[in-house]
């Protein structure tokens, strides 16, 4: 049951909930027209590591298949 909880197919759900948190942040933080573009471009940056980290973890999981 422990593995369960540190699987890397969970890993990668736990990524997306994560990036999806972020975008909704993101979308409501521009549509409310901030004050603070600092904390925007972090919270931008964190969404594109997040994507990127998604992008690996998917390829460790399910390599491509060969040409």
């Amino acid at each position: 049951m422990d593995d369960n909880l540190h699987s890397p197919q969970r890993h990668l759900i736990e990524l997306r909930i994560a990036h999806a948190d972020l975008d909704d942040l993101i979308d409501r933080s521009v549509s409310a027209k901030p004050e603070d573009d600092l904390l925007l471009r972090r919270l931008k940056k964190r969404r594109l590591l997040l994507k990127d980290l998604i992008a690996r973890l998917e390829i460790q999981i399910e390599p491509p298949e060969p040409a």
